[in-house]
This record gives C-alpha cells, sequence and structure tokens, in this order.
C-alpha cells in the first residue's frame, strides 16, 4: 500500500494544491494529513475543503487546538498577530469547516503491509512537543509501531528510532528553508512524503509564491507582509 503524507499546509492551499496534484500524478492509495491545515494563511477554508476532498484521514495539530482554544495549542505565549490572523481565521470558516476540524484525531495507525503505521502532529504524546534532526529521538521509544509519521517541525527528515524508522514528510505550505537564527526563512516548495512498506520517497513541489501572494492580498489576511516576507523567492 502506498500512503501520501503532507502537513503543515497553515492556510497556504496553493501549496497543497501543487502537492495533492503531484500525488495524484504518482499515484497512491490513502494520503494522512498530518495536521495544521488552516491557520497562518489566506486560504483557511479552502485547506479544510482540499483536505476533505482528498480524503485524507488527519491528525489534530496544535494550530487547530489554537483555533479551538487560545490558550493551547502553543509552547509560548500566542503574539497580537498570531491573535488578530486568528480572529480571521475563524471568520472565514462555517460550522461545517469547524466540525471537519473537530473530527481530526490525535493519532492515526493504518497497516502498512503488514507493518503499523503511527502518524500523529509533534509527537505519539503530544501535538506540541518539538522534535528535530538533532534532538534524540525518545520521545518517539516504546510505540510498538514499524514506521512512525509526525509533522510539526517544517523540515523533512528520515531516521531510526530503535527497529522502527521515524518520517516526517515537511510541510506543503511553509516548509523551512534555515531554522538559524538570523537566516530564518521559508521556501517556495510543498513537501511532502510516500510510504511504501519501509520504503520512503521524499518529494518537493514548487509553487507560484506570486499566486499566494495576490491571494493573500485579495482574501484581506491581516498582516499579510509579514507572512509574505519570510518566503525566499
Amino acid at each position: 500500500m502506498r500512503v501520501a503524507l503532507i502537513s503543515d499546509s497553515h492556510g497556504n492551499a496553493v501549496g497543497l494544491r501543487a502537492a495533492l496534484d503531484d500525488i495524484a500524478v504518482r499515484g497512491v492509495d490513502t494520503i494522512v494529513s498530518l495536521g495544521d491545515v488552516a491557520q497562518g494563511g489566506p486560504q483557511t477554508a479552502e485547506c479544510l475543503d482540499l483536505v476533505r476532498a482528498a480524503g485524507a484521514r488527519t491528525v489534530k495539530g496544535n494550530s487547530e487546538e489554537f483555533l479551538f482554544d487560545a490558550r493551547a495549542g502553543r509552547n509560548e505565549e500566542p503574539t497580537e498577530r498570531h491573535l488578530v490572523q486568528r480572529e480571521w481565521v475563524l471568520s472565514q470558516l462555517s460550522p461545517e469547516h469547524l466540525d471537519f476540524m473537530r473530527s481530526f484525531e490525535p493519532t492515526v495507525e493504518l497497516d502498512l503491509d503488514g507493518l503499523r503505521l503511527l502518524c500523529f502532529h509533534g509527537t505519539p504524546r503530544s501535538c506540541e512537543e518539538i522534535v528535530l534532526p538533532s534532538d534524540p529521538p525518545d520521545p518517539f521509544d516504546g510505540t510498538g509501531a514499524d514506521v512512525l509519521a509526525g509533522g510539526h517541525v517544517h523540515i523533512q527528515q528520515l531516521r531510526r528510532v530503535g527497529d522502527s524508522i521515524y518520517v516526517n514528510p515537511g510541510s506543503v505550505g511553509c516548509g523551512y528553508g534555515s531554522v538559524e537564527p538570523g537566516s530564518f526563512h521559508l521556501d517556495t516548495w510543498a513537501a511532502y512524503a510516500i510510504l511504501e512498506g519501509r520504503t520512503v520517497e521524499f518529494h518537493r513541489v514548487p509553487f507560484d509564491l506570486d499566486e499566494l501572494a495576490a491571494v493573500t492580498h485579495a482574501n484581506g489576511l491581516p498582516m499579510p507582509e509579514h507572512t509574505l516576507s519570510l518566503y525566499r523567492r
């Protein structure tokens, strides 16, 4: 079975659509979304519609928790920008969109050709927990899963955890090009992964930043220049 992993569109349907179109060409049996679908970008409702239309089982991310409770889903206090954009995002969503987000699961488990695949947002125990490539894989120990899949940190990763492997597909909406202080930026690539047994394919598809900028201004996302300034052309 071929499983596509997408994550962290953050309201960027330009990038999400680019990834889904590429996935359709490559062919998969199912799609799992690892959360953080709507909050942060100008196309919040469209991202939810795309994920639902794809039939993806979806993990609840920290930004979904933040949308339902401004005090939840973040490792630090939200900034004024986060709070203003949160209110705008909520104003774009219908009751059906909110019900769809409530259906997101803490974790998703699938049978991957006899292997146990466990999907989550940050770690199996918390959608907020951050595990970077330089961090030890301790939060992934003891799950009993053969393959672990998580998002949250917007960086593609593949590493061993005992006899298991951990996969992070990166972000389809705002992939991190650098996390170094003073050089942080986002790349204009929609990153995702495809699993087939223990085989992992990483993919990155370019998306149109000019299109995203036009939509950002047209849709009225508050403080648009901050969001757009992070992307590296």
